[in-house]
């Protein structure tokens, strides 16, 4: 009888109840999973895990892609900025061009306009000199000094993140181009072309419209400086 037992087998042994299972397919499928060993090397991080590899120094590392999305959440922060700099620009450049068409439609040669009595009045003059009336013998170097501003604005406007900065450096971007425009299409020459100015205040110089925009945007980036705001948004102080 024990011979026929140890030939048969005794079906409570665990090893070959666990023999005897199978998988769907009709597969033998090995007795038990993996051993203790197997399971407690396998990778916590493997695929299929949805768990994160680890970095080479033994810590977690980052989810592909992040040091990717980092970049392009900034972007369109700095394209808002470049966007508000060329409006404000492009909205002073126009205001002040239109008026000089006006003035000098309407205006030129003709009696100065009185707004409010002899505190201010519209006049139509010829500047060759800088903003103001100041220095008509030196033409040619203002002309230049605008163009140099305008190339300045234009490759600091790449790290522009600041909104104050944006609105000023377009303020000074509008009035160096408006006056710019007069330097090389009006009389008497390329480069040499005088300013048309018209507001007239009492007991100060004759201006226009770009120079008023230059002065305001001036002021701001003093005061701006003065808070320790820069341009990149970083704010300083001393």
């Amino acid at each position: 009888m024990a011979e026929a037992e140890r030939i048969i087998g005794t079906p409570d042994t665990p090893g070959v109840a666990g023999a005897g299972r199978q998988r769907p397919g009709g597969d033998t499928a090995p007795a038990g999973g993996p051993s203790g060993a197997e399971g407690a090397q396998a990778p916590a991080g493997g695929p299929g895990t949805g768990g994160t590899a680890a970095g080479p120094d033994g810590t977690s590392g980052t989810p592909a892609g992040a040091d990717e999305r980092a970049p392009a959440a900034e972007r369109p922060r700095g394209r808002r900025r470049i966007a508000v700099l060329f409006t404000v620009a492009a909205i002073a450049y126009a205001l002040d061009l239109a008026s000089k068409m006006l003035v000098v439609a309407k205006l030129e040669h003709r009696p100065p306009i009185r707004l409010i009595g002899d505190w201010l009045q519209l006049e139509a003059i010829r500047n060759a000199g800088a903003a103001f009336g100041f220095g008509e013998a030196f033409t040619v170097i203002f002309t230049v000094i605008a163009a140099a501003v305008i190339v300045v604005i234009a490759r600091l406007a790449r790290k522009l993140y600041s909104l104050p900065w944006a609105i000023a450096l377009g303020l000074l971007l509008g009035g160096a181009l408006g006056n710019l425009t007069d330097r090389l299409f009006r009389a008497p020459g390329v480069f040499e072309g005088a300013v048309v100015d018209f507001i007239s205040p009492k007991h100060f110089a004759v201006f226009n419209l770009a120079d008023s925009a230059i002065v305001c945007g001036g002021i701001l980036i003093v005061l701006l400086s003065f808070r320790g705001l820069d341009p990149d948004g970083t704010v300083h102080k001393d």
